[in-house]
């Protein structure tokens, strides 16, 4: 079964740090562009940082300005994992965060691209996190 599985949300108090993980089955991801995206109730999802292939080009991760900073996405091809370190964290990142694969890798300038949500072909079932005192 090809799929992908987040872990590693929760609650923590703003200042404070989590790192998620996305794990795949079924499918090796390193030959794909990853991205987390997260999204609240009644807004859209946004990426909050894109990472190429790991045999891609050499553009550089991407991040948010909300986020840049703060949070790092990076991979272990030998787990066949791509995490994200939230650091700093804020109330306003309290969201479900979602790990999504995309076989193309697209780049922006030095960067690479998060692409709209609809171009990813596999999806995670989302990771509560929630930053509160």
């Amino acid at each position: 079964q090809l799929q992908l599985v987040e872990s590693g949300g929760g609650l923590v108090q703003p200042g404070g740090s989590l790192r998620l993980s996305c794990a795949a089955s079924g499918f090796a991801l390193d030959y794909y562009a990853v991205g987390w995206f997260r999204q609240t109730p009644g807004k859209k999802r946004e990426g909050v940082s894109c990472i190429g292939k790991s045999d891609g080009s050499d553009s550089s991760a991407y991040y948010p300005d909300s986020v840049k900073g703060r949070f790092t996405i990076s991979r272990d091809n030998a787990s066949n994992t791509v995490y994200l370190q939230m650091n700093t964290l804020r109330p306003e990142d309290t969201s479900v965060y979602y790990c999504a694969a995309d076989s193309e890798e697209y780049s922006c300038g030095d960067y690479v691209c998060c692409r709209p949500p609809y171009k990813y072909e596999f999806w995670g079932q989302g990771t509560q996190v929630t930053v509160s005192s």
